[in-house]
């Protein structure tokens, strides 16, 4: 019942046009409500990972680099990524909308399927973890 209730406040959210900028750890706490508690070591392995089901990389870091802290570039069109990594950049996992958009697309591109409600709970919790 409590995740009908969080998953129709974020559709509400959506719906109404307005994005509720929301802080890490509540994109986390919203997670986490889905899928159970979080493991940021779990979410650290995700993080580097090697896969090959992908469509355009291996793994988050080909794009994001080894350091989330750092600027990466896109591996197919060299486009500049901000810092994954909160701590570096301020509006990283603070819109529901384009954590659920981020998630979706790179995890088919890296992963080649979507990531689980765990999995991005677990992936959040890691970079929110770095400081």
């Amino acid at each position: 019942m409590i995740k009908r209730v969080l998953l129709l406040m974020l559709a509400v959210g959506m719906i109404g046009g307005t994005a509720q900028a929301e802080t890490p750890q509540q994109i986390l706490d919203n997670l986490v409500a889905q899928a159970g508690p979080a493991n940021a070591a779990r979410g650290e392995k995700l993080f580097r990972s090697k896969f090959s089901g992908g469509k355009n990389a291996d793994s988050c870091t080909a794009c994001h680099t080894d350091n989330a802290k750092a600027v990466g570039s896109h591996v197919k069109t060299n486009k500049v990524i901000d810092p994954l990594a909160p701590v570096a950049q301020k509006d990283r996992f603070t819109d529901p909308a384009k954590v659920e958009k981020w998630f979706k697309r790179n995890c088919n591109d890296v992963l080649g399927r979507a990531c689980s409600a765990q999995e991005k709970a677990d992936f959040t919790a890691y970079m929110i973890s770095i400081k």
